[in-house]
């Protein structure tokens, strides 16, 4: 009871900044888990604003605003903030792992902090997956999950009101659409885009259900990423931040998902000619629909030109191994697969056929991408030796399939 008391109460505080009497809502904002509508200033009965709010499990409720004169803010609530009014603070906040803006904050009430936010950082809020709020030693996550359609639900409330007036108030979420022209043909035309499927492999790190894989596994993909651990249904995942330059991505899984296996990453340099194993999902749906284990060992310490971010591995790897993960003997990560070397164009050059080269990415990479991401993985000490198959056995809580669809060119010549 509590929680809805604080949502409406949320949403009636959010006017103009440092107005708290409001009534509403008018109309309804009802996208995914956040509610809200338009609002009226109590004392004047005068539009105020349009506000939509969601809660999360870590206790905070958001509350994003928009008031007639068009200034954006967010907010942050709790029944456990005890503020004074007119404090003040300062809240660094990160999108997907990458996008940073600084928020100035003021108590305007002692169970929230409000901000203003520039339109800069309202389209960065309105695309992104991830939101870490920063301030002081409190370091909160946000799945935005919907914002996209909130905001633009929002800003439509604001935009109806003021032009009907609080009693034509409605849904704001039918936002009126232009109507696309049907194609005359279905077959995608020579040079045309067309889907084709796609797949690789990932690991969890965390358990919050954060998921490592390739950029390369993820680029072009369209609708939804789909992750599937061996025998279990698929889930939906989510971007979170991206690595062009080093071929990293971070995904997310729901978070109705738990994890309570996850791949610990090696806290000490590897050698070349330690042992390794690969695990992966290669040629999905034409071989096993279980993943594969392959072993060898590290061949070098650097990978194409003496680039330092590599490993050289003799473990065989194919396509669909892509961002698996990499162990040592005794079950760490020490990598992350990447690819192979281009054996035919090799030849071509050579006219020999290179063997058992292939690569992965070194955790030293890995743990700078994770870190810039705000991700709570685990590192280990190397062990024990283990069998293989108990590697193996290990791994398979957390080594996941992913897979989409993907964008390439349609060609007539094919």
């Amino acid at each position: 009871m509590w929680l809805k008391s604080l949502v409406v109460a949320s949403c009636l505080q959010l006017g103009f900044v440092g107005v708290a009497q409001a009534a509403g809502p008018f109309g309804s904002v009802n996208v995914g888990n956040w509610i809200g509508g338009a609002f009226s200033n109590d004392e004047t009965g005068a539009f105020s604003h349009c506000a939509a709010t969601t809660p999360y499990a870590n206790g905070v409720i958001l509350v994003v605003s928009q008031n007639a004169a068009g200034t954006w803010s967010l907010a942050f609530a709790s029944p456990s903030y005890r503020f004074n009014k007119g404090e003040n603070a300062a809240i660094d906040v990160t999108f997907d792992g990458q996008e940073q803006a600084r928020l100035y904050a003021t108590a305007y009430q002692s169970n929230m902090l409000t901000a203003v936010m520039p339109l800069n950082v309202v389209r960065t809020f309105q695309k992104a997956s991830l939101m870490v709020a920063t301030a002081g030693r409190a370091v909160l996550n946000f799945d935005l999950t919907s914002t996209g359609p909130v905001i633009a639900a929002l800003a439509n409330c604001v935009t109806k009101v003021k032009a009907d007036g609080l009693d034509k108030a409605g849904d704001f979420t039918k936002i009126a659409a232009k109507p696309q022209p049907v194609p005359d043909k279905q077959t995608p035309p020579a040079g045309s885009k067309a889907a084709r499927a796609k797949s690789g492999t990932g690991f969890v790190v965390s358990a919050n259900g954060h998921i490592v894989t390739n950029n390369h596994v993820i680029d072009g993909c369209v609708g939804d990423i789909k992750g599937n651990l061996t025998g279990e249904a698929s889930m939906v995942l989510r971007v979170v931040s991206s690595d062009a330059n080093n071929d990293l991505a971070l995904l997310q899984a729901p978070s109705t998902a738990t994890f309570k296996d996850f791949a610990r990453i090696r806290d000490r340099s590897i050698r070349s000619g330690d042992s390794i194993v690969a695990i992966g999902f290669p040629f999905h749906g034409l071989l096993t629909s279980d993943f594969t284990v392959t072993t060898g060992i590290v061949s070098s310490l650097s990978g194409m030109r003496n680039d330092s971010r590599f490993l050289q591995i003799s473990a065989p790897v194919q396509p669909g191994n892509s961002g698996g993960p990499l162990f040592d003997a005794t079950g760490q990560i020490v990598g992350v697969v990447t690819g192979k070397i281009p054996a035919l164009r090799i030849a071509a050059v050579t006219g020999n056929i290179p063997e058992n080269i292939n690569f992965a990415i070194k955790t030293g990479v890995l743990r700078d991408f994770l870190d810039n991401s705000v991700v709570p993985y685990q590192t280990a000490e190397p062990k024990a030796e283990l069998k293989t198959t108990d590697i193996a056995g290990n791994a398979r809580p957390y080594t996941m399939l992913i897979s989409c669809n993907a964008m390439e060119q349609a060609d007539a010549k094919r």
